[in-house]
C-alpha cells in the first residue's frame, strides 16, 4: 500500500524552492495567509478548490503537485492502463468521493498544453456543493449515462451523445442523480490539475 501523500510538507518544498515567505504565496493565491501555515502544518486538510488556487499562486497544475517525478515522456498510444488515475490526488481527504468518481488523464497534459481526461461518476456522485473554478476552458461528451452538470446559473441533464463547452472560469458542478454510472471524454486547456 503506497504511503499517503503528505500536502504539506510538499507544499512548504514548493514555496520554499520557488524563494516565497507564506505571505507572499497567500498573496499571490489570493487566500489567508494563515491558511498556507495550516496545510504546511498538516492541521489542515484543503479542498480541492482551495488547493487549486494556492497552486494557481505558484502557477501549478494539481497533476505536478502530486506526481512531482512524474517523467516527461512523448508516448503517442495510450492503453486503459497507461492513464494516470488523478482521482486519489483530488479527493485524498474523501473516501466518499474516491469511491464514485474516477479521473483519469491521458499522457502529460503539461508537456501538449491539453488535458484529455476519461471521467466516470457512480449514482450519487457529486463533484461538491462549492462550485469549481479554474483558469481554462474545457469539453466534454457523455458517453454512457447521464449527468447534471451546472455552469453558473445554468444547469442541464446531459444524456449518451449530449456534449458541453464552457469557459471553466465560471463557476461549474457535476453530479449523477441517475441510477446508473455516467462516462465522459473531456478535453481542458490549459491543463488544470
Amino acid at each position: 500500500m503506497q504511503d499517503e501523500f503528505d500536502v504539506g510538507t510538499r507544499l512548504k518544498s514548493l514555496r520554499q524552492q520557488f524563494d516565497l515567505s507564506q505571505r507572499q504565496l497567500a498573496e499571490a493565491a489570493n487566500v489567508p495567509h494563515g491558511q498556507i501555515s495550516m496545510i504546511e502544518r498538516n492541521h489542515s486538510s484543503p479542498s480541492v478548490a482551495s488547493l487549486r488556487k494556492i497552486l494557481g499562486g505558484l502557477n501549478m497544475s494539481m497533476s505536478e503537485f502530486f506526481e512531482p517525478e512524474a517523467p516527461a515522456t512523448h508516448q503517442v498510444f495510450f492503453t486503459p492502463g497507461d492513464l494516470r488515475d488523478l482521482t486519489s490526488a483530488l479527493y485524498q481527504d474523501n473516501d466518499a468521493a474516491q469511491r464514485m468518481i474516477t479521473i483519469k488523464q491521458v499522457g502529460d497534459a503539461k508537456a501538449h498544453g491539453l488535458q484529455v481526461l476519461h471521467e466516470l461518476y457512480e449514482p450519487g456522485a457529486d463533484t461538491g456543493e462549492t462550485m469549481i473554478e479554474h483558469e481554462a476552458n474545457e469539453g466534454g461528451i457523455v458517453i454512457e449515462g447521464e449527468l447534471e452538470i451546472t455552469v453558473g446559473e445554468e444547469t442541464c441533464v446531459l444524456k449518451a451523445g449530449d456534449a458541453y463547452l464552457f469557459n471553466s472560469r465560471a463557476p461549474h458542478r457535476f453530479r449523477n442523480i441517475s441510477d446508473r454510472a455516467a462516462r465522459i471524454v473531456s478535453a481542458c486547456t490549459p491543463p488544470y490539475l
